[in-house]
């Protein structure tokens, strides 16, 4: 079982939603100075994730089922047993990468797949791209000043990161709510650092506030590039 059991995997306070208060997100990446070595136990691991994914994706358009906690009692162990090289939290971490982008496919107002504008069809299967981001948690990634440590499915590698003053900054004084790995600039791996930087005892008295200040609703929403759809016949 995951070490938090069905608690939330990653950084994410329980009191604030994200997609809520969008003025108060800000983020970062640090590119990493891989090896040949580590460059491919990350490109395996992301290959891993993303076919992790496909695997659950089609429970949750089949199911209506896209609440991590549901689908964490429901399909965490067959997972586990599908992917054996997987590490638990991984695992845990894919269904909420899941779960968070079934949420926007599904019930974002501007989708065009949302649930309520498929009323009689079935919904698409979300099918995530092998570069699709890997998200990362306190157990599967520690950084100690510069020193970072993270998880792949052969051990664990180590990087030294080149952090600004700034981004120092921000790891020690705003709440950071996610961590994802994916490639950036000529196939090299960076990691993103997302922060919240609302206080979580004022969040739900803000709230009203800051969504007045949030940006508009679009017309039609714009899926992330790693994100597709297949419809079924």
């Amino acid at each position: 079982m995951c070490n938090a059991g069905v608690k939330r995997p990653l950084f994410l306070s329980p009191k604030i939603h994200i997609g809520k208060i969008l003025n108060s997100v800000s983020v970062f990446s640090v590119t990493l100075d891989a090896s040949e070595n580590q460059h491919a136990r990350l490109d395996k691991l992301q290959a891993a994730f993303a076919a992790l994914c496909n695997e659950l994706s089609p429970f949750v358009s089949e199911q209506h089922c896209w609440n991590r906690v549901t689908l964490h009692h429901l399909k965490y162990r067959e997972l586990r047993a599908n992917f054996p090289e997987m590490g638990s939290q991984m695992v845990c971490n894919a269904i909420y990468a899941v779960s968070k982008v079934s949420r926007l496919v599904y019930q974002h107002p501007a989708s065009p797949y949302n649930i309520k504008k498929m009323v009689g069809r079935a919904l698409p299967v979300i099918r995530f791209a092998g570069d699709c981001p890997v998200y990362f948690d306190s157990h599967t990634l520690t950084l100690t000043g510069q020193n970072l440590s993270m998880y792949t499915m052969d051990g664990r590698i180590k990087f030294e990161l080149k952090l600004t003053v700034a981004q120092k900054e921000q790891l020690a004084h705003q709440k950071l709510t996610e961590i994802t790995l994916s490639k950036g600039v000529e196939g090299r791996f960076m990691l993103t650092f997302y922060f919240n930087k609302a206080d979580a005892r004022d969040a739900e008295v803000a709230g009203v506030a800051i969504e007045r200040n949030a940006k508009p609703v679009p017309n039609v929403l714009a899926l992330p590039p790693y994100v597709g759809v297949e419809m079924g016949a």
